[in-house]
């Protein structure tokens, strides 16, 4: 079949750069919101735009029966999940070709037996790839990850069996800290992926994290596009990444892609995926298949001149891949680092959800800007905190690092704290520099103590448009919604009505928990999971008195000065505002 119209089952940038891709192929495209993303950029781009309904991931990106609503009512041949949500879910991607569409994606068989990171690990195995050493089945009960502990070693991972992205993984260092643990993780599993399970692995002291990129077609032909260096992480989670790998052995490279090639064979697995690896002293490690597109594809892209997207879609169509193994060649330096909406003063990486006042993306000989805002745009705080990823080739390692920092040097973002001082520090550290730095680094080596990436945040001002001779009234374009589809309308409205721009976000406390008075307040947007103290309890200086989830990660909010609890203020389920007090301490 040949798709003519795409569900984008996503949002933010990912839809977009989806979008764009399907603009280049001349197929029509429909994006789907929810009502936090009702304005955003990749439903202004899509051809057709319908709405969800809601806010939360719950209400909307995870809801089967309205996406499904969509793919009927608009006609879409053809379903691409993006990356997150619904991209590794079988159950899903079963009811769109129960459908009648396409699936942009792998077969909902190899998506149980490698989505699942449990049942993957025991793919691999068999496919004679060994993985991390840990248990293969899943715990729910602490006792058992304390005996795996004091057997084999700490520190462990405690990880989501269907999560990803470094959601739902908790590093433990001892015992007494796996019980909290599991429920932490449990719970930012269940928020993100809608599973809650979990199990264990060996958390290994120095790795690095090195991914292979593999692309497989219906017809039985399978290949590795190269490896991804993905090491420099902040809780789990990616912040830069390069390929081809720095400092890594044509023979590993060869090994690693037979590996990834092996492993995708024995699933049955088509389309785009990516087997990740943990490497250390020359040996690697099979860590779990990612059944999606990855967010960092475009570095791959970058050096192999292929678009991923055309040829996921070119195999979801029935054709065979254009190229073999021998065909693949890879060119230069690439470079990717994720613009995320966060206060990384001090290295704390805080969430800060918002609205963009200005965004202003670098130029230049190969630079390219994947985003998913532009000026004016909220972050909501419902959803991930990725705004954009700066991507950037070279002829060498050192070109594309050096053309890297002059990007991230142009890039301009006002309205919210980003990544970008972080990013700076990484890619000006001798550690980066030597490809000398592992997926621990970052926050156990990396000095962030007097990084400053707080952010500004002028009130925007919306221009009117003249009508020229007429000063009575100036026509404004605005979006309405009929039976659930989005259109976009001229409307004529008096001069100076509305005019003025959505108001700058409250002001939040700059990534500071609490304040000298004893108020301990958040810096963030986000809903109360766990009150950890109550009034009359002593707790000390940094000690975590709340957990905020925001922006789909669990946030522990400290007290900054020792004394006694005398008033709490929230309750679990709450939703606070940046800046609001939740707990106040009597100073000792």
């Amino acid at each position: 079949m040949s798709i003519t119209k795409l569900l984008v089952a996503n949002r933010g940038e990912i839809a977009v750069r989806i979008i764009r891709t399907c603009r280049e192929l001349g197929i029509a495209t429909v994006a789907v919101y929810s009502q936090a993303d009702a304005h955003s950029l990749h439903v202004r781009l899509a051809d057709e735009a319908y709405a969800l309904g809601g806010s939360s991931p719950a209400q909307s990106y995870l809801n089967t029966a309205a996406i499904l609503g969509v793919l009927e009512a608009s006609g879409a041949d053809a379903v691409h999940p993006g990356y997150g949500f619904f991209s590794e879910n079988a159950a899903f991607a079963r009811a769109v070709v129960a459908a009648g569409a396409a699936w942009v994606g792998p077969p909902p068989e190899a998506i149980e037996v490698m989505g699942d990171k449990i049942s993957s690990r025991l793919a691999a195995e068999a496919a004679g790839v060994g993985g991390v050493p840990g248990i293969s089945e899943p715990i729910t009960d602490p006792a058992v990850i304390v005996a795996f502990g004091e057997e084999h070693g700490w520190p462990l991972a405690i990880k989501a069996a269907y999560g990803g992205g470094g959601r739902g993984m908790k590093v433990v260092e001892r015992a007494e800290d796996v019980a909290e643990a599991m429920a932490s993780a449990a719970r930012e599993a269940a928020g993100a992926f809608g599973r809650d399970e979990l199990y264990v692995e060996r958390y290994l002291a120095w790795p690095r994290h090195v991914e292979m990129q593999i692309m497989a077609d219906t017809h039985g032909n399978v290949v590795w596009l190269g490896e991804r260096d993905c090491s420099a992480q902040r809780r789990h989670q990616k912040l830069v990444e390069e390929s081809p790998a720095p400092a890594f052995d044509p023979e590993t490279r060869v090994a690693m892609g037979a590996a990834a090639v092996a492993v995708a064979r024995a699933c049955g697995y088509v389309n785009a995926g990516t087997i990740e690896f943990l490497y250390q002293d020359g040996q690697f490690f099979f860590l779990e298949m990612n059944t999606r597109l990855q967010v960092e594809h475009p570095v791959t892209e970058m050096v192999t001149g292929l678009d991923l997207v055309a040829v996921q879609l070119a195999v979801a169509s029935g054709e065979p891949l254009p190229f073999a193994q021998g065909d693949i060649t890879s060119r230069g330096h690439a470079i990717e680092c994720r613009i995320n909406a966060e206060d990384a003063t001090a290295g704390r990486f805080l969430p800060a959800p918002g609205r963009i006042t200005r965004l202003v993306a670098p130029g230049g000989p190969f630079v390219r800007f994947d985003g998913g805002y532009e000026s004016g745009d909220e972050v909501s705080p419902a959803y991930d905190s990725l705004i954009a990823k700066l991507v950037v080739w070279g002829a060498d390692r050192e070109q594309a690092r050096r053309r890297m920092l002059r990007a991230l040097d142009e890039l301009d973002v006002v309205g919210v704290p980003t990544t970008v001082p972080a990013h700076q520090v990484i890619l000006d550290h001798p550690d980066f520099i030597a490809g000398a730095y592992s997926t621990r680094w970052v926050e156990t080596t990396l000095d962030l103590s007097q990084l400053d990436g707080r952010a500004t945040a002028p009130a925007m001002t919306l221009p009117e448009v003249d009508l020229g001779n007429d000063d009575t009234a100036v026509r404004r374009e605005i979006d309405v919604e009929v039976d659930g589809r989005r259109y976009r309308v001229a409307a004529w409205v008096p001069p100076n009505r509305g005019s003025g721009g959505p108001p700058a976000p409250s002001a939040s406390k700059a990534g500071r928990d609490g304040t000298a008075t004893g108020e301990v307040a958040v810096a963030m947007q986000g809903t109360v999971v766990r009150v950890l103290v109550s009034v009359g309890d002593e707790v000390a200086a940094g000690e975590a008195v709340v957990v905020l989830e925001a922006m789909k990660m669990e946030n522990h909010i400290a007290a900054e000065v020792a004394g006694t609890v005398v008033e709490v203020k929230v309750a679990e389920g709450d939703s606070i505002g940046a800046g609001d007090v939740v707990v106040v301490i009597d100073p000792a």
